[in-house]
């Protein structure tokens, strides 16, 4: 199982990382409506925090920032013209949903796909982690730095105000004299 393949088809809704069912379906080699079917038929394994349908507005947002990708759901029974647009909204599954869709599919290829399902979303999260502590470190060196410039511009606006040219008429002149 490719992980970049998997990586390209994670989306974060509603602040959470989700793969839409259109894209299982395709991983798993099955109908979209199959996949859904099998969900329903055991619906009560799929709390909110497992699965939730998306909104008309999500849809539409996901579709408008996703145009590089095909959103188009699979179903080989459409025909010619006939489905370029989703009849009923996508369904989402969280990483939770995901492990409780490998008890209900059971074959060899939905479980080959979980695990590299799994994994993926293991390497995301290691990646997210690692991205918060590299910002984090970022944010300190230039919380860091920041005083020291700031410590330096005060100085030298100090020293320009110290030493800025006076009134020099007033003075005796020294030197050389003509």
């Amino acid at each position: 199982m490719q992980i970049e393949l998997i990586k390209k088809k994670i989306h974060e809704i509603r602040g959470t990382k989700v793969m839409l069912d259109h894209d299982l379906a395709e991983l798993y080699q099955v109908q979209t409506k199959s996949l859904n079917l099998a969900v329903k038929r055991n619906f009560s394994r799929f709390p909110d925090d497992f699965m939730f349908q998306l909104t008309q507005i999500e849809w539409e947002e996901l579709v408008k920032n996703e145009k590089s990708h095909s959103l188009r759901f699979q179903n080989e029974t459409l025909k010619n013209e006939r489905g370029k647009h989703r009849k009923y909204l996508p369904y989402a599954f969280t990483e939770q949903g995901l492990a409780m869709l490998s008890g209900v599919l059971n074959s060899d290829k939905a479980i080959e796909v979980n695990i590299g399902i799994m994994r993926t979303f293991v390497l995301v999260r290691q990646f997210a982690i690692s991205h918060k502590d590299l910002s984090k470190k970022l944010m300190d060196l230039e919380h860091r730095f920041n005083v020291q410039f700031t410590d330096i511009n005060d100085a030298l606006s100090y020293l320009m105000k110290v030493n800025s040219p006076k009134d020099n008429s007033k003075r005796k002149r020294i030197g050389f004299k003509p």
